[in-house]
């Protein structure tokens, strides 16, 4: 009863739209039912949940806000993906001075297929390089390659940034940079001509454990179509396991651990792990396929130019790697069957409102699994222009928990939305708690960073984790059980214990955000520090 009178009071300070918890917890169990087979790309799961978005989005009484055809909208944007395959086995063997020893696919490394473009991957005895955490940042005065050369070369790399154990820095201490990102590391091999990229798997600095890593890397990979695929991705981008790592430096004569105190340094120089080389073989299907985001809109009354996005992403990692239990199916209940039954239900309710000012679209994205492929996709070839979109809020992975006192953003971040809906919180009885793991980098992989790196004011919100009913304690417990147990694995499956209260509370606060932005005619902003401020500004003409 405490729970409920807490819901009570905090709706009567927030009067407001009912947002329908059962409902949710429908469009959680469909989406992420075995039926839709884990929401691949390019897969029947994808027909089903394409189809499935757009009944919803019609029966909302919402209008298609995809690409144009012949003149009219359509509820979808195409969107064209290179999708890359292994097939048949890989063969890994690592060779030093004692011999030979085979590498397990999954248990000891995660070798995504190549998307250079090669169809066979096949080399002998490449040598392998430490390049610490693979850094090039001359605004810090800092580079991990003095002039070595990758060629032909394996650069083994830390994940993280340089600060993440030290918690100080040139880095932003604890709080992940770009650079601590796998995408940097992969991105920037690839411009240095290595032949290919090991990551060393930690958990505390990857922010997840070995099983989340598989699971992601093993499976169908894909990218944006690009002219020149050799400048973003080397011929093997890989992670490897902590122990096997630190084998491999012992017996190329070096020490790990050491090796690494020295790389959180800008003296740190490329270390050869010498004698130690690496052999891989393996087939690649690569072909050009097409996914869909998505998009349901409702045209603004008095600027129908100018446009408030709400957005998430349908998509989950597939049909995969079985489980000890044998399922294969990714099912992603939380992630992101949460946010997307989040969108329909703000959709619904939008549905019955009068029209606003602005107008509001609905973006369900695919390919996040991927790379934020979607929202990428979307943010280089808008439906409705980046200059005159207003905000974006995205939700990915909310609890579908009971009621917290409090909300976060993924990553840290400094703009007029975030100040608005702290703001706005207060009428739910919520507080912000910034995001209590930067050194996750969470900033970076979620749908709305295509969006704020080309300077759009854009968050994702994130649910609490101060429950109501059991407080800090019972909020870390929660999410601490489904980051080890549940994340990126068959067993994200939806749950009948599952109350929605959370989300049907917090939907309030982000409806009345969404509301406010879609009524008035002002234009939030980054912070003046903040890295995407110059890029909004760039476009400031268009939105006088």
């Amino acid at each position: 009863m405490l729970v409920m009178s807490l819901v009570a009071a905090a709706s009567a300070h927030a009067a407001g739209p009912e947002f329908d918890a059962k409902r949710m917890s429908q469009d959680v169990k469909t989406l992420s039912s075995d039926a839709y087979e884990g929401r691949g790309p390019n897969t029947a799961g994808e027909t089903k949940t394409v189809a499935y978005l757009i009944e919803q989005f019609k029966a909302a009484g919402l209008q298609p806000g995809g690409d144009l055809v012949k003149g009219k909208r359509v509820w979808t944007q195409d969107v064209p993906l290179g999708r890359f395959e292994i097939k048949g086995p890989v063969k890994l063997t690592i060779n030093d001075a004692k011999g030979a020893q085979e590498i397990r696919q999954g248990d000891d490394m995660a070798v995504r297929a190549a998307m250079d473009g090669s169809r066979q991957v096949d080399f002998k005895n490449a040598p392998l390089v430490f390049v610490g955490y693979g850094v090039t940042a001359p605004e810090r005065k800092w580079d991990d390659f003095k002039g070595q050369d990758l060629k032909g070369k394996l650069a083994v790399v830390l994940i993280n940034d340089p600060d993440f154990e030290t918690g100080a820095g040139d880095f932003g201490g604890k709080a992940m940079t770009y650079y601590g990102r796998w995408t940097y590391k992969y991105e920037e091999m690839a411009k240095r001509g290595a032949l290919g990229t090991i990551i060393v798997h930690e958990t505390a600095p990857a922010s997840y454990g070995w099983n989340t890593v598989k699971n992601s890397n093993t499976n169908v990979m894909y990218d944006i179509v690009r002219k020149q695929p050799k400048l973003a991705h080397a011929t093997m981008e890989s992670w490897i396991q902590r122990d096997l790592a630190a084998d491999l430096f012992k017996r190329g004569g070096q020490d790990f651990e050491a090796l690494k105190k020295l790389a959180q340094t800008r003296e740190f120089k490329p270390v050869e792990l010498k004698g130690v080389t690496l052999s891989a073989h393996y087939a690649v299907d690569a072909q050009v396929i097409t996914s869909k985001n998505v998009a349901a809109r409702i045209a603004g009354t008095k600027a129908p130019n100018q446009t408030v996005i709400y957005s998430g992403h349908w998509d989950h990692l597939g049909i995969g790697l079985p489980d000890a239990k044998g399922d294969k199916i990714y099912n992603g209940a939380v992630d992101n069957g949460t946010g997307i039954a989040a969108l329909l239900e703000l959709a619904r309710v939008y549905g019955k409102a009068p029209a606003p000012a602005r107008s509001v679209v609905f973006l369900a994205v695919t390919a996040e699994e991927k790379g934020l492929l979607g929202s990428e996709y979307y943010s280089a070839n808008p439906l409705y222009p980046l200059a005159t979109t207003v905000g974006v809020i995205n939700m990915d992975a909310l609890s579908p928990e009971g009621v917290a006192r409090n909300f976060t953003i993924s990553g840290s971040a400094k703009l007029d939305l975030l100040d608005q809906l702290v703001a706005k919180a207060k009428q739910w009885n919520l507080v912000y708690a910034p995001d209590p793991k930067p050194e996750a980098g969470h900033f970076f992989r979620s749908d709305h960073f295509p969006f704020a790196k080309r300077g759009v004011p854009a968050i994702s919100y994130g649910s609490g984790d101060d429950l109501v009913d059991g407080g800090l304690e019972a909020g870390h417990k929660a999410e601490e059980a489904y980051v080890t147990n549940n994340y990126h694995q068959p067993s994200d499956e939806w749950s009948a214990k599952w109350s929605f209260a959370g989300m049907s509370h917090d939907l309030g606060m982000l409806y009345s955000l969404g509301r406010d932005l879609a009524e008035s005619k002002d234009w939030p902003n980054w912070s003046k520090d903040a890295e995407f401020r110059a890029a909004r500004d760039a476009t400031a003409a268009q939105r006088q």
